[in-house]
């Protein structure tokens, strides 16, 4: 374990996902030696290690200590919840993605979408019709030369998956002749779309010439 300038706080192996691709860092808590700090969010540090950020000035445990990590679980699974979610509403409306967000419970994707969809009820009813499939979730590696040589698995237009370590991770969702979805990803997900539960559409927003914003949210 190790100590920012900044003051946050490297661990050796941390469970603490980072901010990025659109899914925000992970919060909780870590204990040590009878105390415990609050962890506000995780960043990505310049090597790409996870950097806990305490919520408010305190003392760090020392160098060396020996750290017990507690995440916030329930938000973390609304995360993960809603990206799974997010990756079905890419099937659902079959078209190129140019932004994204992940919230605790609420998420949107933006489509290159000159024109509004003719039935918003049914893409609802689609996509949790795909949710109530329990379709498995799994993640494979590829090379980058092969994600160079099958470009259509990228549907994101503004986020490209990071190359140059000779391994990508794909998020597959669905086996065999029940899958429905194959992407680039590095964040976190559901091991089953049956744990999303049921989702409901919110507005779709005009968001320019050629895009327009879908957001979902988890109906609870």
């Amino acid at each position: 374990m190790s100590h920012t300038e900044e003051g946050g706080i490297v661990l050796d192996q941390a469970l603490f996902y980072p901010t990025g691709g659109g899914q925000p860092g992970d919060s909780g808590w870590i204990d040590w030696d009878g105390q415990t700090l609050a962890i506000a969010t995780t960043v990505k540090g310049g090597a790409g290690e996870s950097v806990l950020v305490p919520a408010e000035p305190a003392r760090l445990p020392p160098v060396g200590a020996h750290v017990v990590q507690r995440l916030d679980w329930e938000r973390r699974h609304k995360h993960m919840r809603i990206h799974t979610a997010l990756h079905l509403l890419s099937v659902v409306i079959p078209l190129p993605v140019t932004g994204g967000s992940i919230g605790a419970g609420r998420g949107r994707l933006d489509f290159m979408m000159p024109e509004p969809p003719e039935d918003r009820d049914a893409l609802e009813d689609e996509l949790n019709r795909l949710i109530d499939r329990d379709l498995v979730v799994s993640e494979s590696l590829i090379t980058d030369a092969d994600l160079e040589a099958n470009p259509s698995l990228v549907k994101t237009m503004s986020v490209q998956p990071p190359r140059g370590s000779g391994r990508i991770r794909l998020v597959r969702i669905g086996d065999g002749l029940d899958q429905v979805d194959l992407q680039p990803c590095g964040g976190t997900h559901v091991a089953r779309t049956g744990e999303i539960g049921r989702v409901v559409f919110g507005k779709i927003e005009n968001k320019g010439k050629q895009n327009r914003r879908v957001t979902i949210a988890l109906d609870e």
